[in-house]
């Protein structure tokens, strides 16, 4: 069955840095784009980033851009959010993502938080 498992969150003080991992199981990996989104407390899930089936970037959130980069690596098939800069506003659990036709795969999330 489809698995998208989160990793890489944690407490990391304001201007640092994060790595997050989701590697996918239970399905063709390289055939889909994939995202990540986030969820800070009290607010609606958002996208963050979105990146093609080969490795192209389409999306940035601009509350993010020129900080947060999204990678693959297909022969992994591993999904990455590199983060740096990091502000309080990141705070939140953030979720890789993939939808195939109206079903739409959820990892289970990885808490990051960004606080002095």
């Amino acid at each position: 069955q489809v698995q998208l498992v989160e990793s890489g969150g944690g407490l990391v003080q304001p201007g640092g840095s994060l790595r997050l991992s989701c590697v996918a199981s239970g399905f063709t990996f390289e055939n889909y784009g994939m995202n990540w989104y986030r969820q800070a407390p009290g607010k609606e899930r958002e996208l963050v980033a979105t990146i093609t089936n080969v490795g192209n970037t389409v999306y940035i959130a601009p509350s993010v851009k020129g900080r947060f980069t999204i990678s693959r690596d297909n022969t992994e098939k591993t999904l990455y959010l590199e983060m740096a800069s990091l502000q309080s506003e990141d705070t939140g659990v953030y979720y890789c993502n993939f939808q195939t036709g109206r079903t739409p795969y959820w990892g289970q999330g990885t808490q990051v938080t960004v606080s002095a």
